[in-house]
């Protein structure tokens, strides 16, 4: 107990900078003096961006950002800074704040994932970098959406998107986790437009297009954001409130109605809400993610706009990152799971809160459904060892990460955790975690050292932690849910599975409106891929999934209309992938293509991708694009 107070100790102190001790995953003593992102060119464990204000021009007819990213710096003894670009011209570089004078650079060696080491010569004296630059068309970041892209069809529309490693290639920038920073923005746009950034924000248009932020809480490079739009805000309560086009105002209203219920219930479970103000914005179709957390302001993608509000657990996902993601990160990408694992958990506990004990029961499970799928199809994979929590990322695409293994393997890992302390205890230990390590970086072996020191071994609960994080699959003692609302659309899919009967004669009374939208996922799910296309068509004519269903419910039921080989759902699923951009939608039906016996059902996928793809962010588009082509 004692020698583990002191290595936390060594901890706290190394988080600060950096650089950041790990322990191993014997928890005894550490491993690795100084943990490495390497996914950065960054030198930020001699010389780091402490504060980053960006002084910027958004021009739509060139599809271009101009501007400058001026760097004030920590005290170093170092001769050069070095930052992450991708994609950027560079034009001049300059220190000083006051007096600017301009100072030498070189940029390094492309490559094709982590871009080019911009490295900025300095003197012990320097205070602060300024890197003039513009974006150009090959940003992969910047969305630059057409007015027919949008609702309203009359403006354009550009939002950013830099988690993992995509804010080098719109700002110049230490662009790693691990070091987290504050940031403000001058940000100039075409009259008419608003502009919001993840920062505290305007609320309604000005005359003269210019937007000033200030994010005052420090963040990681990958949480800075900006979009820019014909935008309406509409409150939603204290503290909380959306930000959508004119045309979409009132069904965020609708469906977004319990969010300041959500904020009162993490604030009751996890401890202050430290952010000051939570808002949403609702973002284009092309948009590749449901929700993406960027602080004091979630991104959105429309498809939760269900009319029923079945689909804002995404909503709870996001605002519980506010602690675990946002207020304490991952330092390197191969921790990804301490982002996400948390905040799935989280985000469950605060469905449980408002909505009770079985609806969240049944949304944990349709996750479970999804994590066993994961597993089955990464047995097979070219990587079947990121089967593990901690991963090793090293010359890969962090966004190779980003898989149900973060996500509900490590949410599961904590409720097993959970049912071994008790709730009541486990809910001290994460709350004092977040206090903790809040407006930190943290790796997954220094959390083993906190969870053994903190939780485990001072109330003598054996665990099988290594197992859980560095071995593959997963562990027997993973805590198992049940509904029995879920087990009976089961046993309905497998009585439809069993009789091939009529389907509107026997159950013509049935409507989708009689079960919520997961009941019907497991139902879709559940039903046999050699169900015969008549059933399937006598099916859809009654409950209408392929054209009146929630994106959710579309996307199982195109995935299974290409396994059964039902070639009549084609062209509603071509007017739906040409439509969604969010990537856990689509690429699962893309995937069932490529994974087809029928080859006509790749040409297919080809054929709808290659007009598609106009309509979808690079994260999605490069996606797609492994999937069909590699």
């Amino acid at each position: 107990m004692k020698n583990s107070s002191v290595i936390l100790l060594l901890l706290g102190l190394f988080s600060q900078s950096c650089g950041i001790n790990s322990a191993n995953a014997n928890k005894e003593k550490l491993k690795n003096p100084i943990q490495k992102d390497t996914h950065t060119h960054s030198n930020c464990d001699e010389v780091r961006t402490i504060h980053l204000h960006l002084d910027l021009d958004v021009n739509f007819k060139e599809k271009t950002i101009y501007g400058v990213a001026r760097h004030q710096i920590s005290k170093h003894s170092c001769d050069t800074i070095i930052f992450d670009i991708k994609e950027l011209k560079i034009k001049e570089v300059t220190l000083g704040s006051n007096k600017e004078t301009p100072t030498n650079y070189a940029i390094g060696e492309s490559d094709a994932l982590l871009g080019q080491a911009l490295s900025v010569k300095i003197d012990s004296n320097t205070t602060q970098v300024n890197i003039y630059y513009r974006t150009t068309k090959n940003t992969e970041a910047l969305d630059w959406l057409s007015p027919e892209l949008t609702t309203g069809g009359k403006y354009p529309y550009m939002y950013t998107q830099g988690q993992a490693i995509l804010t080098r290639s719109w700002i110049p920038i230490q662009d790693t986790p691990m070091n987290r920073i504050t940031y403000s923005a001058d940000v100039r746009v075409p009259k008419g437009l608003l502009a919001i950034m993840s920062a505290a924000n305007p609320i309604k248009k000005n005359q003269s297009g210019i937007y000033h932020f200030e994010m005052k809480q420090r963040i990681p490079a990958y949480l800075i954001a900006l979009a820019v739009g014909d935008m309406k805000y509409t409150s939603l309560g204290n503290k909380c409130g959306v930000y959508s086009e004119p045309e979409l105002a009132e069904a965020c209203r609708y469906e977004f109605a319990d969010l300041s219920k959500m904020m009162d219930a993490a604030e009751s479970i996890y401890g202050e809400y430290r952010w000051d103000q939570y808002d949403l914005a609702l973002l284009p179709y092309s948009f590749p993610f449901g929700g993406m957390e960027n602080p004091r302001l979630t991104f959105a993608n429309p498809t939760l706009l269900a009319g029923d509000r079945s689909l804002t657990s995404v909503i709870a996902h996001e605002l519980a990152h506010s602690w675990s993601g946002n207020l304490v990160t991952n330092a390197t990408w191969n921790d990804f799971w301490l982002n996400e694992g948390f905040t799935v958990y989280f985000e469950n506990r605060i469905m449980e809160a408002l909505y009770g004990e079985e609806h969240a029961a049944i949304l944990a499970l349709i996750e479970f459904q999804d994590l066993e799928a994961e597993l089955e199809r990464m047995k097979s994979s070219e990587h079947p060892e990121d089967t593990r929590l901690k991963l090793n990322l090293d010359n890969r695409n962090p966004d190779d990460g980003m898989t149900d293994i973060a996500y509900i393997k490590g949410a599961f890992f904590l409720r097993t955790l959970e049912a071994a302390a008790g709730r009541e205890q486990f809910d001290t230990f994460i709350k004092e975690y977040f206090d903790t390590h809040a407006f930190k970086t943290i790796t997954t072996e220094e959390f083993i050292v906190y969870l053994n020191t903190h939780l485990l071994e001072p109330f003598n609960i054996p665990f099988n932690t290594n197992e859980w994080i560095y071995e593959t699959g997963l562990p027997d003692n993973c805590i198992r849910l049940n509904s029995d609302r879920l087990n009976q659309m089961i046993a309905f899919a497998n009585r439809i599975n069993s009789e091939q009967t009529i389907f509107n004669g026997k159950y013509k009374n049935l409507k989708r409106g009689d079960f919520i939208s997961q009941e019907w996922q497991t139902f879709i799910r559940s039903l046999n891929p050699s169900i015969s296309i008549k059933l399937m068509n006598e099916i859809d004519a009654q409950l209408k999934f392929s054209t009146d269903g929630n994106p959710a419910l579309k996307s199982d039921w195109f995935c299974l209309s290409v396994k059964s080989g039902n070639k009549s759902m084609r062209p509603a699923a071509k007017k739906y992938l040409n439509k969604i951009g969010r990537r856990w939608y689509i690429e699962c039906i893309y995937q069932a293509c490529k994974d087809s016996k029928d080859p006509d059902d790749l040409k297919w996928a080809k054929n709808v991708f290659s007009t598609a793809q106009n309509n979808y962010h690079f994260v999605s588009k490069n996606t797609i694009r492994d999937i069909l082509y590699n």
